[in-house]
C-alpha cells in the first residue's frame, strides 16, 4: 500500500526488532491516515527539495509493544503514526533539520544524537499532526542534554 508518491506502508512499519522479537507492528486505519499525512507534509517535500533523492525512513509507526521493546518514550508520536526518523544521503543532518524548520509545518523536529563537525551523525525526527495544532517545536537531543532549538 502506497501512503504517498514515494513512500509505502511497508517502509513506515518495518522494524528489525519487531521481526526478531515477533512483535505485531500493524497500524490501525486512523494511524495509517496519520502516516499518510506525515508522508505528504514532511517526507515528500523533503524528497522534492533535495532533487528527488530516494531515501527510506529508519523508523515510522511503532506499536506500543515495539516502542517499549526499543526503549522509546511512553508518549512517542511514533505510536500514533505521527512521527518519522530519517536521514538523507549526502545531506548533513543539521542542514536537513534546518531546512525543515524553515520551510515546513511540523509539530516537533528533533536533531537527535548529532555531533558538530560530523555531518552524518545522528538522525532527524519529525512529527506532524493531521488534526492541526502543530507546535513547530525544535529540539536537539544528545546522550546528555535536551536543548530547545537546533544546536550545531
Amino acid at each position: 500500500m502506497n501512503l504517498s508518491a514515494h513512500f509505502s506502508l511497508a517502509e513506515l512499519t518495518k522494524s528489525q526488532t519487531a521481526l526478531r522479537q515477533n512483535i505485531q507492528n500493524t497500524p490501525s486505519a486512523a494511524e495509517i491516515k496519520n502516516l499518510k499525512a506525515v508522508c505528504e507534509n514532511i517526507l515528500e517535500p523533503v524528497r522534492s527539495n533535495y532533487n528527488n533523492t530516494p531515501f527510506s525512513p529508519t523508523s515510522g509507526y511503532r506499536s506500543k509493544e515495539l516502542n517499549t521493546a526499543i526503549g522509546g518514550s511512553k508518549t512517542s508520536q511514533h505510536m500514533k503514526g505521527e512521527a518519522v526518523d530519517f536521514e538523507l544521503p549526502g545531506v548533513s543532518n543539521f542542514d536537513l533539520a534546518s531546512w525543515i524548520a524553515t520551510n515546513l509545518e511540523f509539530d516537533q523536529l528533533i536533531l537527535e544524537f548529532y555531533t558538530s563537525g560530523v555531518p552524518h551523525s545522528g538522525w532527524v525526527h519529525c512529527s506532524y499532526k493531521k488534526s492541526g495544532g502543530n507546535r513547530k517545536q525544535t529540539l536537539t537531543i544528545n546522550s546528555v542534554h535536551r536543548v530547545v532549538g537546533l544546536q550545531k
